[in-house]
């Protein structure tokens, strides 16, 4: 498996099924309220997870995600007083990066410049199909577009080779594929391979040799 970092090997992009068709179509996504995470949500939040996803994330990393900690951005999509949808995302300097993502920036902007990482985006089965993903990715974005948040050159994810319903929901939201992982995720005993996906904002750009 690439890496050291926990969240870099195991982070996920969205389950497969989120392009399903809804069992539950909402009546408007005005009536979803998005808010961040809070410790209460752990216990909702885990069992949502270990729904959702095949990685099995470590007890601490929801109590991280939860404690309204200011280096995750962690979104929830709520309807009904019931969490739907989420997005859990960081900010950290291009030097923290692990080796095999430090090629997403040309050399000529890694200095000073910060990167955005999607840990994780799921939405409940039921609710699929109705722009809850979007809605989360798009809260994120437009966080990093404040002039605040210039130094943020770029956004990118880890996926499954075989997870094609993520795979197309980042591609027809401009993501582009970067580079192939090979085994570089660990599920179930088993070794899986990887992409990583990356969109360029506030004008970043790719080394020129991609």
């Amino acid at each position: 498996m690439a890496g050291t970092n926990w969240y870099q090997n195991n982070g996920c992009g969205i389950t497969s099924e989120l392009l399903c068709e809804p069992k539950v179509p909402l009546y408007s996504l005005a009536d979803v309220q998005l808010r961040f995470l809070c410790p209460n949500d752990l216990d909702e939040v885990r069992a949502l997870c270990q729904d959702w996803f095949p990685i099995e994330y470590p007890y601490y990393w929801y109590e991280e995600i939860t404690s309204n900690n200011s280096r995750f951005f962690a979104l929830a999509a709520v309807y009904n007083r019931t969490i739907i949808g989420l997005i859990v995302a960081e900010i950290k300097p291009y030097d923290k990066l692990n080796p095999e993502d430090t090629a997403i920036l040309a050399k000529s902007l890694r200095n000073n410049s910060h990167i955005g990482y999607i840990l994780s985006l799921g939405v409940a089965k039921e609710y699929r199909r109705n722009g809850i993903a979007s809605l989360l990715l798009d809260s994120f974005l437009r966080n990093l577009t404040t002039p605040e948040k210039k130094k943020v050159k770029a956004v990118f994810l880890h996926v499954l080779t075989s997870n094609s319903a993520a795979i197309m929901f980042y591609e027809a939201r401009r993501f582009q594929l970067h580079s192939f992982l090979p085994y570089y995720y660990a599920i179930k005993g088993r070794c899986k391979d990887g992409f990583t996906y990356v969109l360029y904002i506030n004008g970043g750009y790719p080394p020129r040799n991609l």
